[in-house]
């Protein structure tokens, strides 16, 4: 049983301060997040979002016009509400004319809480009509991705239904990479598309190159704050 007549650490870990380590473009990342790309570590929806606004402002800027990454919070969003509500935050974005759409998809089905267990990026590629799910969990995540796929489909204006495919992407070797293999994923995968980079993913996205990708996450958050 918990010793619960014992709250000092409990009090005293509630009134710590979180400072800010990089404010960059819409992302605020606080010292409790940074921590989080500690090996093993599970991330959390700001880590992840500020990745993918990464990859939209900086690393694959040259493709601003045919991509769009969705942040976690509004994929979130986008599972747990329908009608106009969606179309205010999804219609600036301009999905009709985007040849690829990434979104980070968490398990989390409550309104209220922030959390989830589990992270899976959902890809849409025009060129094939297709939604194709990477999950390094087996497909965990299918469900969630299914009904969002379907909730963002009117917005891309398609001329025809458009397919679902689990894809066949690469497995993590424990329980807390998840967000690593959606942030390695999507990098791959812009890698493929953009500058036709055609190494197989498995062969890329392994678990080593994951857990790299942690301490090259950690040196280029600190390099923008350095020369922000």
């Amino acid at each position: 049983m918990a010793d619960q007549g014992n709250t000092d650490g409990n009090d005293m870990a509630a009134v710590l301060p979180d400072p800010i380590v990089l404010s960059y473009h819409d992302s605020l990342l606080r010292t409790s997040d940074f921590k989080l790309l500690d090996n093993y570590e599970w991330l959390n929806d700001r880590v992840i979002g500020f990745a993918f606004q990464y990859f939209e402002k900086d690393e694959f800027k040259d493709f601003t016009n045919d991509v769009a990454f969705i942040s976690p919070e509004v994929t979130q969003f986008i599972k747990l509400n329908c009608g106009d509500e969606l179309g205010i935050f999804l219609e600036p974005l301009r999905l009709e004319s985007k040849k690829y759409v990434f979104l980070a998809v968490n398990d989390n089905a409550s309104y209220t809480l922030a959390g989830g267990s589990h992270w899976s990026l959902l890809v849409f590629v025009r060129s094939d009509n297709a939604f194709y799910h990477y999950d390094s969990a087996r497909h965990r995540n299918v469900k969630p991705a299914k009904f969002i796929a379907a909730q963002i489909e009117i917005f891309l204006r398609t001329k025809s239904k458009i397919h679902f495919f689990p894809a066949d992407g690469p497995q993590q070797e424990n329980s807390s990479d998840c967000g690593m293999y959606v942030i390695a994923s999507t990098e791959y995968l812009c890698n493929y598309h953009f500058y036709n980079k055609e190494l197989p993913m498995l062969d890329v996205v392994t678990a080593e190159s994951v857990e790299s990708k942690r301490k090259e996450l950690k040196d280029l958050i600190q390099h923008l704050k350095e020369n922000t």
